[in-house]
């Protein structure tokens, strides 16, 4: 009888004391154990609970700590301090809608949790609400001004393409706290995409001084010494960021500096020890590769990219009149979107940001007519034996999506999206006056971007699009604008889809 009593009983804090001083010195393992022990004698203490959901938090073991959140919030529904931490829990098990809940449960009880604001903010901009995070972000700002808080805001801010104003906050964000270096390598990124590369690389340095392995900064030097044909010291930084397709880009500075036999070596290593071919820039080299030397291509990403360009007209854009069509041109001219620099631009320009997320009406509609594409590309080619279709993309996120305007002259030179998976482009305005039916088509090959060539013999193929007309292909694919001559513009929207989904940083409170 005096057991079964007991578990009516609560914890003491003499006997919570052992467990929350593991807690505090950072011993999770052994806090997580403990705490169970007195869970189990004392299944009524809520706090006991909470600390069992923090230690569990900190060993990444997140559905337990919402189990254990959740027990807690049963027995004290009113505290939000809980909420905060349930929400943290869900959104690190990407379950951001109810995640979101509890943030605003929590804002509920306190109205001036700033860090409930900044984490709520945190997974509407990962759900792509911008607008809606912008605004949270400012609340929590506007409750406790704090460096994270202008890190968060300014991430959001160049996702909407506004770079002037999120550089602001980047910078301020440094002025409170020095040796941020995200925030350090974030302002270089934003510089960067305005053209200010001078700048830019002054970040990154900073960054590396703060941190000199840390992953993005690293990433970002080595682009920017491949881009200067610096492909020796490149490979170093992309080894040591480990940060996305850092393995490619390695690679890649081996080939373009014409380094054969170790690029020949460094590829069979890479097909023999990785069970999928799912790296589109991967199957770009050395689908490259093979055909410069004659030999087989061993990376079954994609061999043949060219039966997987695909071309279908929306029919929302395409119909005569279309308004929807004058809605996409209307908000392309009256937008306030900033222009990124891009150097394969020629006679054109780039938006800056991803623009399916802005809050346009306009873009949101395409993004979802491009989703529909998406998924009749895939029924299109489905059973395919190779990685593209395998491992196609279950959640259609766009990575990235930019509108393109070209004028008389312009054109985008050959390229691939590095970190794409499909890429494709929406046709909205294009030349009539052609001296030349290819003028202003898309053409798709093996070869591009200076490329060490043993022969010419790259194949090619040419697409001619018709407005309201959808292009998608396999990312690995070298792709480019042919050059018109008359006096009009070109305009589309382009876009990428990658399994991984849209990619940002931010600092969680």
């Amino acid at each position: 009888m005096a057991k079964s009593s007991s578990l009516h009983q609560q914890a003491t804090q003499f006997e919570m004391q052992p467990v929350l001083q593991l807690l505090n010195s950072g011993r999770l393992a052994e806090a997580e154990a403990a705490a169970k022990k007195l869970v189990a004698r004392y299944p009524n203490t809520f706090i006991l609970y909470n600390i069992l959901g923090i230690a569990q938090d900190g060993l990444s073991k997140y559905s337990d700590a919402v189990n254990s959140y959740t027990k807690a919030l049963a027995l004290q529904p009113d505290t939000p301090d809980l909420h905060f931490n349930l929400g943290i829990a869900l959104a690190n098990i990407q379950k951001y809608d109810e995640a979101a809940k509890h943030y605003q449960r929590a804002i509920a009880l306190n109205p001036h949790f700033f860090e409930a604001y900044a984490n709520l903010g945190i997974v509407l901009q990962k759900q792509g609400l911008l607008e809606d995070a912008v605004e949270h972000y400012r609340t929590a700002l506007g409750i406790h001004e704090d460096a994270r808080g202008h890190f968060n805001l300014g991430t959001a801010l160049r996702d909407q393409g506004k770079l002037d104003e999120a550089i602001v906050h980047f910078r301020r964000a440094i002025n409170m706290f020095p040796n941020y270096a995200d925030a350090h390598n974030y302002l270089g990124e934003c510089l960067r995409d305005q053209g200010n590369m001078e700048d830019a690389i002054k970040s990154y340095l900073d960054t590396l001084q703060l941190n000199p392995d840390h992953a993005g900064a690293n990433y970002n030097m080595g682009e920017f010494l491949y881009l200067a044909g610096r492909f020796d010291e490149a490979v170093g930084h992309f080894e040591r960021s480990k940060l996305d397709d850092w393995q490619e880009r390695a690679l890649y500075c081996t080939y373009k500096a014409q380094h054969f036999d170790e690029f020949k070596a460094k590829l069979d290593e890479i097909v023999r020890t990785h069970k999928k071919h799912d790296a589109p820039f991967l199957a770009t080299l050395s689908t490259h590769y093979a055909t410069n030397f004659g030999t087989e291509d061993p990376y079954n990403f994609c061999k043949n990219g060219f039966d997987f360009v695909y071309q279908n007209s929306i029919k929302e854009l395409a119909e005569p009149d279309s308004q929807f069509l004058k809605e996409l041109l209307h908000d392309i001219d009256n937008t306030a979107i900033e222009v990124r620099a891009q150097g394969m631009i020629i006679n054109g320009k780039q938006s800056a940001g991803n623009l399916f997320k802005r809050p346009e009406a306009s873009f949101r509609k395409l993004g979802e007519l491009v989703k529909q594409e998406f998924i009749n590309y895939r029924n299109k080619f489905a059973g395919a034996d190779c990685e593209l279709i395998k491992s196609f993309p279950k959640e259609l996120e766009f990575t990235s999506s930019w509108y393109v305007r070209l004028r008389r002259g312009g054109f985008v030179d050959r390229h691939i999206h590095e970190v794409g998976w499909i890429s494709g482009a929406v046709y909205l305005v294009l030349p009539k006056e052609k001296q030349d039916p290819s003028e202003g088509c898309f053409e798709y090959g093996l070869h591009g971007d200076n490329y060490p060539q043993k022969h010419d013999h790259f194949p090619v193929g040419l697409a001619t699009p018709k407005v309201g007309d959808i292009v998608l292909f396999p990312s690995s694919l070298f792709h480019r604008t042919i050059p018109f001559n008359s006096n009009e513009e070109r305009i589309c929207i382009a876009f990428d889809l990658k399994p991984e989904g849209d990619i940002f940083r931010h600092s969680n409170y």
